[in-house]
């Protein structure tokens, strides 16, 4: 069974199955057990599916996340896929979910997701990764926390290093 991170640097198995978007001659099928479903078929077959809590959705980088603003308490898991490495669209696409539409849900990063993208992602609101195949999923929770402190705002921390500059001890230079 393939393994995913947790924001905490924990390791666990994913139970999630993410789903292709079918041909366009073809339904969508459904396995048993919980799956990501390109979000069009989850708008297309929203009746059906609202409520599930065994049903996600996956957005894919060209995809904004208005198309699923008014439907975020019914998704339990939103994955949103980076097809390669340097297409950062979906960093914008976290940090829109969590601050302008307020999703608590679990949010995951699936495709291309490198072991040094992390800890940005951590700070964009992802609070689990499904690493690239060919990745050390064991070096994982060392690069969710790699720098100790952060210069800028981000969703886990609200307030800039300036503004917090009072809780760091000062080095007595005397």
């Amino acid at each position: 069974m393939p393994e995913i991170v947790r924001h905490d640097g924990s390791i666990v198995s994913d139970d999630w199955q993410v789903l292709e978007r079918p041909a366009e001659d073809e339904s969508l099928e459904l396995p048993e057990g919980p799956c990501l479903v390109p979000a069009a078929q989850w708008l297309e077959h929203h009746d059906q599916f609202a409520g599930d809590r065994n049903i996600g959705i996956w957005l894919d980088s060209h995809e904004e996340p208005e198309l699923v603003a008014d439907h975020l308490d019914q998704l339990p898991l939103i994955a949103v896929n980076f097809p390669k490495f340097s297409d950062g669209r979906g960093y914008s696409t976290a940090r829109l979910l969590r601050e302008r539409f307020g999703y608590r849900g679990e949010l995951r990063a699936i495709g291309d997701v490198l072991l040094d993208q992390l800890q940005f992602m951590k700070r964009c609101g992802f609070d689990s990764y499904a690493l690239r195949p060919d990745k050390d999923i064991t070096k994982a929770p060392r690069c969710l926390n790699f720098f100790s402190n952060a210069y800028q705002a981000a969703t886990d921390n609200d307030e800039p290093l300036f503004r917090r500059r009072g809780e760091f001890p000062v080095a007595d230079t005397a």
